[in-house]
Formats: C-alpha cells, structure tokens, sequence
C-alpha cells in the first residue's frame, strides 16, 4: 500500500526518493532468522514475499490506484443523414378529375380539350394547405392560344382516395399557387384599350385556410407602367449592331 515504510530507521527519511516501502520491508526481512519463527512469522514471511515480487517487477512498489486499462474507452458514431420523412404526392388525373365535377361549369368543361396531341391547357400543383391525410392539389385550366388562365379550382383529399373540391374561382387571367401553406390567386386587370400582354395591373389575394373553408387573409393590387411594353424601343445604352 501506498506510504508502506519503515518508520523505525531514521536512516532512510529525507532521501528524496519514493521507492514504495520496498527497502524497508527488505530490511525488515533480514532479521527474520532461524527457524524457530512463529506462525505469525511464518505468515509475515509470505506478506514479504509477495512485496519482494512486487519491487522487483515494477521498480516502484504496490499501488493503489487500481488496475489499469479498465475504464471504457468513448466511441464516436458518425452521424447518419438526416432522413427526409415527407412522402411524394400521389399524382391524380386532373383532366377527369374537372369533366366529373359538378362545380366546374360547363362552359370550362365544355373546352377543356388537348392544345395538341393528348397535352391539356392543365397546369397541376400539389401541397399542404388543408392539413389533410395528403396534399392538397390546385389545378388551373387555361387557353390554348395565349396561356390565359380561365379558372383555379383546389381539391382537398378524402382520404379513401377521393378529392373534395373546396376553391373555385372562374374568370379571365386568373391563376393560382401555392405559397407555404396559402393559397395565392393572381388576376391579371384589364382596361378596354389592353392587350392580352399587357394588363393594366394585377390582384394578389392570399386565402388561408379555417374550419373548413379558405377566407381571405390578404390583398395587394398592383399597377403597370402604361409607358413601357410596346416592344419596339431598345435597351438604354445598347450597342448598334451596325457600328453606326
């Protein structure tokens, strides 16, 4: 044990050196002579000798510090990939989708028909907004010709695979998105001198939903600048292509 020394030779204090009371117990087993020993001597002989192993492997005597190499050693794991839990949408036909629903009317209907070959004017986005058992989805119909949207309907899912409708808003130049989680529709403004490219302004009205239907949550109208749009003027400090 740690401070085993002979306290009885004073020839050994302030030596500087710590040799863990090996010396001293050397000394000590020097008087031990004869075999008249006691069993108690007999027992202090086999304490000796296990010191006298311990000073001639180590050097530096018993300690109590306890036996090494036994602490756990901390692993690092690397971190995995944050996984992504979002599941893809499940596509729908948009086209039958609008043909089978009654809220659109029949005009829409009517000339919803491919521009060409089996594309539809169908422009189809998905997204939360419901917080129903799957995204939500806004389907806008358009003209063939110019691009122009003529209606934006929003389906709600049902959950057995069915779709609610629960927006719908038909007229000229209307187009709707989805923007973190609100349903925005734009409407293009038109004046009687405006061409199809170049409204007067627009309206932009955020719908949110609550309960069980969407309510109007914001609006901003925009103006256009009547002086640009006429397609003929250069870009200011452009170069002539002729050098001249």
């Amino acid at each position: 044990m740690r401070g085993l020394t002979a306290s009885g030779d004073g020839g050994d204090r302030g030596g500087g050196r710590d040799d863990g009371g090996c010396a001293a117990t050397v000394r000590r087993g020097r008087n031990l002579t004869g075999w008249a020993a006691s069993a108690t001597t007999l027992v202090g002989l086999a304490a000796f000798g296990l010191l006298t192993v311990s000073c001639s492997t180590g050097g530096t005597g018993t300690r109590d510090e306890g036996p090494a190499g036994t602490q756990p050693v901390a692993q690092v794991t690397p971190s995995a990939e944050p996984s992504s839990s979002a599941k893809p949408a499940a596509r729908i036909d948009p086209v039958s989708l609008l043909k089978h629903d009654p809220k659109v009317s029949e005009r829409v209907r009517t000339d919803l028909k491919p521009c060409t070959g089996s594309a539809y004017p169908v422009d189809t986005s998905y997204g939360t907004m419901t917080g129903g058992p799957s995204p939500d989805v806004v389907v806008n119909v358009m003209t063939c010709g110019d691009s122009v949207g003529v209606g934006t309907y929003v389906y709600r899912p049902q959950g057995n695979g069915r779709y609610e409708n629960v927006f719908a808003i038909e007229q000229p130049a209307v187009y709707g998105t989805i923007d973190r989680g609100d349903l925005v529709v734009t409407t293009q403004v038109y004046e009687k001198k405006d061409s199809v490219a170049y409204p007067s302004g627009e309206e932009v009205i955020t719908y949110r939903w609550a309960g069980n239907r969407f309510t109007e949550h914001d609006r901003v109208h925009n103006d256009f600048n009547r002086a640009v749009g006429s397609g003929g003027a250069a870009l200011p400090g452009a170069a002539d292509p002729a050098g001249n």
